[in-house]
């Protein structure tokens, strides 16, 4: 996914969604201006020594990590703050009658420092923070809202606002630019410019709470994983895994100064990989509650308190808004525009893909059944941390397959260069180059300069793809430097993920969910690679939530794509490609566990809406007792199939910008399978293909309404059957 900023540059503030992640929020408007005492403007002298007072003098201005200090972001934001209220009150306070270029333009283009260090501060406290940095994250959370609130409740400012958007029709401007003026004057009026002086105070409260809120579960939710991990101190408990995953298992051990101990680190869904591996059932049980229980330990590293509160501002802050609940005010500018809509498309989905779980459960029950009988032993009940390890056993009874025959054919680099890069170069004729010169955050990381079709420069591309407890789990896209014409920047792409870092002089071997993981965020950077916008407010994946997810899982099937795949699968001891029959077995396993893996989607999903939905007059929630009900409800309660995310560790939907949008990805998937079809309805991995989606979509970024931009591309509107179809949960009659 797509980091979502919760400020960047002028108006690409997403007033509307309070987005973009790991969120900064709000305090009073006169504290956005006046800097308190502690944290005073930065004195010429250390404005000098600040790397974030100039642009950068890199390729592309990438950030200069080897210059910047933990003590360096908070001197630049509070005065990037100072100086954007500055620019934004001169706009304001302007004599001359409001123009397009007064007004929007100008805002478009303020905000130059604080955009500048919040792009890499945001980057950096998601991937490799440490106390220090979060320390200034929840200082700065309330002053950042509170700047934005004092962007967005500037009544001076929305009349000249409004003013343009009142003679828009009359202006003669070019369609980006009209765009430009429906989605920042949405984004104000769904901010609060409209409300009573009273009501703007109301809401300045409500987002200081919020915003602080967000960056103590942010840290929190570190801190729990980190805590939560599991500590092995006999060998045999490991029984299952592979050489490599108990080598690293060891040097993470050893990193936290555990020698002789072996620690399983979690990452940031429900199940945990090693779970498939394990055969001692109690060291998955243990592995399994450690994640499941990861931030309900009653400890400092509790959510739940967090999370109830937060559900309880965010109906509040609806309602002052004049929407009946969060979930209603966040879906306005989004493709599905209601929660009824969001709720009926869920509805076409749970039923079959609890269906089909239910008989991948009786699967999964007889191979149980028949494994402690071969034993002798009395057999069990499946449970939830059963389910990875005895499905593997399924997939190798009925497909003769199983990952470890699988992954020395996924080697990371491999992947990510024959593989990633080759798609890209095939569909869009991109190149890429290693700069070794450039400087990173942390030695994981790679930089990677993108050249385009015709040779010249395009952008640079950051990936770091190893977990560490410096890094918030999943994996991500973002910018360290955003795309705009009118400021004249290219893009500078990162993308995150948590892959298990191998042991010293160790391959890098992968799953194929990990693959499917590379290619997902990599959908996502070319996106921002692509950008071609003059706006920032409109470049790239700045889009609604429910298309941003589209570029990222349609790229996800080049991954399966028979010349892309024979390109990357090789053995990384031989350079052999993998056997035509392993090749056959995984195509023919490929539907294996969709209805578990739907399911638990499917779940999170409606979780996520259910908190949504509660209304302002309803009592603070126990979080337990309503995601036990909430399940219930909505028929996705099946106990060994739990929520991808459990709402204590959800941090989609409490800190980074998905609340009321985590279906964003079931949506996004019916847009992404629905456009594959038309794809291999024209030829599938052809530069015709590839340049059409890349003028027509992936350049296109929010210049135009995203409904139109689909169909203008595909010819019709999205049909939800191919996402039936290549998800399992309907027949193919075509066939």
């Amino acid at each position: 996914m797509p980091r979502l900023r919760s400020i960047v540059i002028a108006m690409s503030i997403s007033l509307a969604a309070c987005s973009q992640a790991p969120n900064n929020g709000a305090a009073p408007a006169s504290s956005a201006s006046t800097p308190a005492a502690s944290s005073t403007t930065a004195s010429a002298q250390a404005q000098a020594s600040n790397p974030f007072f100039t642009a950068s003098t890199l390729p592309y201005q990438a950030p200069p990590f080897d210059k910047i200090k933990d003590t360096d972001y908070q001197p630049a934001i509070e005065e990037g703050m100072k100086q954007q209220m500055a620019e934004v009150d001169k706009i304001a306070n302007n004599p001359d009658a409001p123009t397009f270029d007064n007004t929007y333009v100008a805002l478009e283009k303020s905000g130059e420092l604080l955009n500048r260090v919040m792009m890499v501060f945001n980057g950096v406290t998601a991937a490799n923070t440490d106390d220090a940095l979060q320390k200034v994250q929840e200082d700065e959370a309330p002053k950042l809202a509170a700047h934005q609130d004092a962007i967005t409740l500037n009544d001076k400012l929305f009349q000249r606002i409004q003013a343009v958007y009142d003679q828009r029709d009359s202006l003669k401007l070019d369609p980006e630019s009209m765009r430009l003026i429906e989605v920042v004057h949405r984004n104000f009026v769904m901010g609060g410019a409209k409300l009573s002086d009273a009501d703007k105070a109301k809401l300045k409260d409500l987002n200081k709470e919020e915003s602080t809120l967000q960056a103590q579960y942010n840290n929190k939710l570190l801190a729990a994983a980190k805590d939560g991990a599991l500590v092995v101190d006999d060998k045999s408990k490991l029984a299952g895994l592979s050489d490599e995953d108990i080598n690293a298992a060891a040097q993470a051990a050893k990193d936290r100064k555990l020698d002789g101990k072996w620690v399983l680190t979690l990452q940031n869904t429900t199940q945990q990989p090693l779970l498939q591996d394990l055969t001692d059932r109690p060291t998955r049980q243990a592995l399994f509650e450690a994640s499941w229980n990861r931030a309900e330990k009653g400890n400092a590293n509790d959510t739940r308190d967090i999370i109830e509160r937060l559900a309880q501002l965010r109906a509040q802050k609806a309602q002052l808004l004049g929407f009946p609940n969060y979930a209603a005010w966040t879906l306005e500018d989004q493709m599905a525009e209601t929660p009824d809509n969001v709720m009926n498309f869920m509805a076409k989905l749970a039923p079959a893909a609890v269906a089909r779980a239910k008989v991948e459960a009786a699967d999964i029950q007889k191979q149980i059944d028949k494994d402690q009988a071969a034993l002798h032993q009395p057999t069990f009940k499946l449970e939830p941390w059963d389910w990875e390890h005895y499905a593997e056993e399924v997939r190798k009874a009925k497909y003769d397959l199983d990952d470890s025959q699988i992954k020395p054919y996924f080697e990371l680099n491999n992947v990510l260069q024959n593989g990633v890069f080759y798609a890209a170069n095939q569909l869009y004729g991109l190149t890429f180059k290693e700069r070794k010169d450039i400087p990173v955050y942390n030695p994981d990381v790679r930089v990677f300069e993108v050249f385009d079709k015709d040779g010249k420069s395009l952008a640079l591309f950051y990936c770091d793809y190893f977990k560490r407890d410096t890094k918030n789990g999943g994996a991500w896209m973002d910018n360290f430097v955003g795309q705009s014409k009118l400021l004249g920047t290219k893009p500078v792409i990162y993308n995150v993920a948590n892959f298990t870092k191998p042991a010293d002089g160790q391959p890098a071997l992968l799953s194929m969910d990990d693959v499917i993981t590379m290619f997902h965020e990599f959908g996502h950077g070319l996106h921002g690679l692509f950008a071609d916008e003059q706006y920032p407010t409109l470049s790239g994946t700045q889009t609604a939530r429910d298309f941003v997810e589209f570029p990222s899982q349609f790229n996800e099937h080049w991954a399966t794509d028979p010349k892309v795949f024979a390109n990357y699968a090789k053995n990384y001891k031989d350079n052999s490609p993998m056997p035509q029959p392993l090749v056959d077995k995984m195509k023919k396993a490929g539907l294996f566990n969709k209805g578990y893996d739907m399911t638990e989607l499917v779940a999170a999903a409606l979780l996520d809406m259910n908190w949504h939905m509660i209304t302002a007059d309803q009592p603070k929630q126990d979080a337990d007792a309503f995601e036990t009900a909430a399940l219930k409800k909505d028929g996705v309660d099946l106990s060994y199939v739990p929520p991808r995310y459990r709402s204590s560790y959800f941090l989609h939907i409490w800190s980074n910008g998905y609340s009321a949008g985590y279906y964003a990805y079931l949506w996004t998937q019916m847009l992404a399978d629905d456009a594959f079809e038309g794809f291999k309805q024209h030829g599938g991995l052809t530069r015709d293909n590839g340049d059409r989606f890349r003028a027509q979509i992936l350049s296109r970024g929010n210049t135009v309404e995203l409904s139109k931009l689909y169909k203008d591309w595909r010819g019709q509107d999205p049909s939800i059957e191919p996402m039936l179809i290549d998800r399992g949960l309907k027949q193919d009659q075509t066939k």
